[in-house]
């Protein structure tokens, strides 16, 4: 059985690759391989997030399920003062290491973790994730609420998600977590959903 991007050490051959993007509005070279979640180039879920994302000044951002860094980098480009990177993958998480500090990004953290296992007592202003959809409804819904929970009150949670993938359930579920849940944009099928958490 081969290997899913949210297994914890790939067993895939090594097949390391630079990869050349836009992100919004820099261009920035990443380096993937095999066993991480979309190694051949910036996939359109996370490309219609990183179009849509508003990162406050000087903000703490978490990026959850980081791959190899696209999200992380891009809230480093619209000015975040901390990143911090969580993936389930030791391989995706040195490629988001590799990467924020080839790009210049350098506030950038990548730790190895279960969803927020890793930051369950820290707070962040803005909590970023294109979540493992493959992994399961119940672990994209425990994301949330860990999400929820790692939040500054005011603090915002950015999820894409496509509609025939569970959308509906996932707005639902976010409706049932935060007080203030908007579609800030579709696109193919494609949502992203801003989750606000009270003050």
């Amino acid at each position: 059985m081969s290997d899913h991007y949210y297994t914890n050490r790939p067993t895939a051959e090594h097949d390391r690759r630079t990869i050349e993007v836009e992100l919004r509005g820099k261009k920035v070279r990443l380096v993937t391989d095999a066993g991480v979640f979309s190694k051949s180039g910036l996939d359109y879920g996370s490309r219609v997030l990183i179009d849509a994302l508003e990162i406050p000044e000087k903000a703490s951002v978490l990026d959850v399920g980081c791959g190899y860094g696209p999200i992380g980098i891009a809230a480093g480009i619209l000015g975040a003062t901390s990143i911090m990177m969580l993936d389930v993958n030791e391989r995706a998480i040195e490629l988001a290491r590799e990467n924020a500090a080839a790009n210049g990004v350098p506030q950038a953290k990548a730790v190895q973790s279960d969803l927020l296992e890793a930051v369950s007592q820290e707070r962040f202003d803005v909590i970023i994730s294109n979540p493992p959809i493959r992994a399961g409804k119940e672990t994209v819904h425990r994301l949330f609420e860990q999400a929820s929970a790692c939040l500054k009150p005011g603090g915002s949670l950015w999820i894409v998600i496509q509609k025939k993938q569970g959308a509906p359930s996932a707005k639902a579920k976010l409706e049932e977590l935060f007080e203030q849940v908007d579609e800030v944009t579709k696109d193919k099928g494609y949502r992203i959903y801003k989750a606000l958490k009270s003050l």
